[in-house]
Order: structure tokens, then sequence, then C-alpha cells
């Protein structure tokens, strides 16, 4: 089983134009921060924190309960013009544990409803027995020398982006999820998939658009422990450099 909570700030839409808009700048440095020290408090609890459209975060977060989740509140509270309210939501794929996530939320309010403030809504927990969580991390083959060494920076952000869409479109159907994570990589979690599966997805995108990409897959009690997992797997497939690059590697922590 794993474990997502959705965070979402609270009245974000209007606090950012009252009593006049603010500051584009500031705003992306609140956002920025805020990322920061969301992944900061989660990380301490072996959580990982992804961005969505930053006034909403995913986290994976097994291991974390209630009054984790309601510490980390009171601390951007304290820190924060703004605040934060969470749903936790907890099932067999990625996609399901946050859809219930959110709809724990949803029930307590709108996102830009002056009355909906700090809330915790938890639909389900992860037990530490039934803990578990598969990460993928996707890489594109020789970004630097097929991207970034010849074609312009926007268009080499746009192919990241392509690439990132066809995962997206593909890995849903599965019920996992996928995140840019900097650079030409991206993080899955993606619970329930084995690893033929996610191989005959890369194929398909590199025959669909031309972009080759190889995974590295980590299984564990916790996001970081299967983060770390398939960072090791990916790196395994870096130094196969005479070998064919679609390539999927499996570790368990």
């Amino acid at each position: 089983m794993i474990q997502m909570t959705l965070i979402q700030i609270d009245n974000y839409g209007p606090w950012t134009v009252t009593p006049r808009p603010r500051t584009e700048s500031d705003l992306q440095m609140l956002q920025a921060n805020l990322f920061a020290d969301l992944n900061n408090h989660f990380g301490n609890k072996k959580g990982l924190v992804f961005f969505t459209r930053f006034d909403n975060l995913l986290a994976i977060s097994n291991g974390l309960d209630e009054e984790d989740h309601l510490r980390i509140q009171r601390s951007i509270r304290n820190r924060y013009p703004i605040t934060i309210s969470m749903g936790v939501g907890a099932a067999e794929t990625p996609h399901e544990a946050q859809r219930l996530a959110t709809i724990a939320l949803q029930k307590e309010g709108g996102a830009q409803s002056s009355k909906r403030k700090e809330i915790l809504a938890i639909d389900s927990l992860v037990s530490e027995e039934d803990s578990f969580v598969q990460a993928a991390h996707i890489d594109i083959n020789s970004v630097t020398e097929t991207l970034t060494d010849i074609e312009s920076a926007f268009d080499t952000s746009f192919m990241v982006n392509k690439a990132q869409h066809y995962l997206m479109t593909k890995l849903i159907k599965k019920g996992a999820l996928l995140f840019f994570i900097g650079g030409d990589n991206f993080m899955s979690p993606c619970n329930g998939l084995s690893e033929e599966e996610i191989k005959d997805m890369l194929v398909e995108i590199d025959e669909e658009i031309g972009i080759g990409l190889k995974a590295g897959i980590g299984r564990g009690k916790n996001a970081e422990d299967a983060a770390y997992m398939a960072d090791i797997g990916l790196e395994e497939i870096r130094e196969r450099d005479n070998e064919p690059w679609t390539w999927v590697v499996e570790k368990e922590y």
C-alpha cells in the first residue's frame, strides 16, 4: 500500500491579489521556499514531495501519521503568510491513493474558500506492516549530446516536456503517476507495475516520438528508500555504455 498526501495552499488565488496583486517574483519565491521546506519536513520522515502546480503539491507520505502532518502544518503557519491544508489517502496504486486524498480534502471545502483553513482530512493511513513504495527514476538517453549542446534551451525544454507528456499519458492508465524532478529526469510512483510493463512503455515512446528512455526501479517501505534504490538501478544502466539504451533495472531496499 502506498500513502499519498495532497498539500494545498489555503485560499491562495484570492490572497495573491488582496488587497492588490502581489509582485510575481515574490510569489515565485514563496512557492519555491514552500516546496523546499515541505521536502525538508517530509524528508525527515523519509517521505518525498513533488510539485504539481506549486499551490498544489503531492507527497509520498508512507511513514507519516496524523501528528506528523499536523506538526508540518503548524510549522508552515508559524513561518509563512499562508496556511496549508492536507488530504491523505492510501491505496494499492499511487493514482488511487492521491484520488482518495483529494476527495477527502474537497469534502472540507473549496480551495479558494475563505472559511477553509488548515484542514487535515484523512481518508486512510498505511500501517507499518503494509507500507510499500515502488518508484521508477526515468531518464532521457544522451540528452546532453542530442539536445542540450546542439538545440536552444527552450527547444530542449520542449522536448523534455514532450517526453513527460507521453510518459504521463501511458502511466496514468496503469494507476501510476509521474513527476518532473529536474534536468531530463522524472520520478514515477508506480506500485503494481512490472519491469516488463515499464520497459514496454519506454520502447513505445521511443518508437512514437524518437526519444529514448531508461529507468531504474526501486522498492522499499518508504519513498526515500524506494527512490534511492531506483537511483542505484539507473546508475548501473549508465555504466553500460556499450549496450542498448532501453534498459530497466530493478532494486529492492
